[in-house]
């Protein structure tokens, strides 16, 4: 799979892993699996992108379990961030549609995305290379919500 449009992200995305590492020391379980689940997310595009790696096994590799974990337990995911995504968050001319978005909206978006693209992956027999979703856009769209996500919780902690 072509993820050339990662080739800009790949300094600020070590960053971005790294500062997750630090979050997920937490003794919120809830907050800790959800963080860390970030972080391997964005470590799977990273080394996706060094390895050229399929689109299929990004999709068997990416995780929503702690999201759907913290969504059953009643976790407020403002814990991670409370407010909404100003202008100064985005860094991405994409992601300038999520202003005024909160962290719950945005990981639900996440997670729907997983969600679509692991189906897609089993509907059309555990393969997304003839599909006629753009799921190349797809998968950096979803790539893009994260490193918002994670830009905007860590626009407190300069």
């Amino acid at each position: 799979m072509n993820l050339d449009w990662l080739k800009s992200g790949i300094a600020p995305l070590d960053n971005l892993i790294s500062f997750l590492h630090k979050q997920s020391k937490t003794n919120d379980v809830l907050k800790k699996q959800v963080l860390m689940e970030l972080r391997n997310n964005l470590n799977i595009f990273k080394n996706a992108f060094l390895n050229e790696v399929s689109s299929d096994t990004i999709i068997d590799l990416l995780s929503n379990d702690a999201i759907q974990d913290a969504v059953k337990n009643n976790f407020a995911f403002k814990k991670l961030k409370a407010g909404g995504i100003e202008p100064y968050h985005v860094f991405d001319e994409r992601n300038k549609k999520y202003i005024g978005w909160t962290v719950e909206k945005l990981i639900d978006k996440i997670d729907e995305k997983i969600v679509e693209l692991k189906l897609l992956k089993k509907m059309n027999k555990g393969s997304v290379d003839k599909l006629k979703n753009n799921v190349p856009l797809m998968i950096s769209n979803l790539y893009f919500r994260m490193k918002l996500l994670v830009d905007f919780i860590k626009s407190d902690f300069k």
